[in-house]
C-alpha cells in the first residue's frame, strides 16, 4: 500500500502504471519509473516499499473488485434458487456482466493483471482463475440439485476446458485493445455462442 498520500502520489501512481504497460513487470526499473515521475529512486520509496509493492498496488483493487461482484453474484443467485427460479432469472446475470461492469472501467489494471504480470504472484492468473470459477460452478450444480433442479454434473477435466475456453474468448477483445462498444459487441456474440452449450450440457432446456 502507498506509504504516502499526497498529492505528488498521483503522479507516481501514473509513472508506475505507464513503466508496467509498456514493459512489464520484469523489465520495469525504479529508476525509470523515477524519471517518468520526476524524482528520485528515493523519493519514490516513500510511496512505496518497493517494485513488487508497486506492481501490487496497481492490479489489487481491481482484484478485490472481482471478487466482490462474484460474492454478490453467487448470493443473488442463491437467494433466487430459495424461491424457485425460472432458467431465464437464473442465466440472467452473467461473466460478461462482470467485465461489462468491473473490467472494462479498468481495462489498464486488467491488461496489467493478465498480460504483464509474469515475475509476479498473479502472473498465473488466468489459471488460478479458472479454476477458482470451476470450483464455484460445480457448488452451484449442487446447491441446483438440492433445491430439486434436474441437472447434469459435468466431469472435472471437461469442465475445466469449457470455462478455460470461455473465459479466453471473453478476455481476448480486452487484450487486443478494442475500444468499449467493440468489446460488449463481441462480448454478446461470445454470450450467444457459448450459452446454449451451457445449457445443454448442464442437461437445462
Amino acid at each position: 500500500m502507498p506509504r504516502d498520500k499526497t498529492l505528488s502520489h498521483e503522479k507516481v501512481r501514473k509513472a508506475v502504471k505507464e513503466e508496467f504497460l509498456e514493459k512489464g513487470y520484469e523489465d520495469a526499473s525504479i529508476r525509470s519509473i523515477g524519471a517518468r515521475a520526476g524524482m528520485t529512486s528515493a523519493g519514490l520509496y516513500r510511496h512505496y516499499a518497493d517494485k513488487e509493492a508497486m506492481f501490487n498496488a496497481m492490479v489489487e483493487p481491481l482484484i478485490e473488485s472481482i471478487r466482490e461482484w462474484t460474492a454478490k453474484h453467487t448470493k443473488k443467485k442463491n437467494d433466487i434458487l430459495d424461491g424457485k427460479a425460472t432458467t431465464d432469472e437464473l442465466f440472467g446475470e452473467t461473466f460478461v456482466d462482470m467485465i461489462k461492469e468491473v473490467i472494462l472501467p479498468r481495462r489498464d489494471e486488467f491488461i496489467l493483471l493478465i498480460s504483464r504480470s509474469a515475475g509476479t504472484k498473479y502472473e498465473n492468473f488466468i489459471h488460478d482463475y479458472v479454476e477458482d470459477n470451476q470450483k464455484e460452478f460445480m457448488e452451484a450444480i449442487r446447491y441446483l440439485k438440492e433445491k430439486g433442479y434436474q441437472v447434469a454434473e459435468p466431469g472435472e477435466e471437461e469442465l475445466h476446458m469449457l470455462l478455460s475456453a470461455y473465459l479466453t474468448a471473453c478476455f481476448e477483445p480486452i487484450i487486443h485493445d478494442y475500444e468499449d462498444a467493440k468489446v460488449i459487441k463481441y462480448l454478446n456474440t461470445v454470450q450467444d455462442f457459448f450459452m446454449p452449450g451451457w445449457m445443454k450440457i448442464m442437461g437445462i432446456k
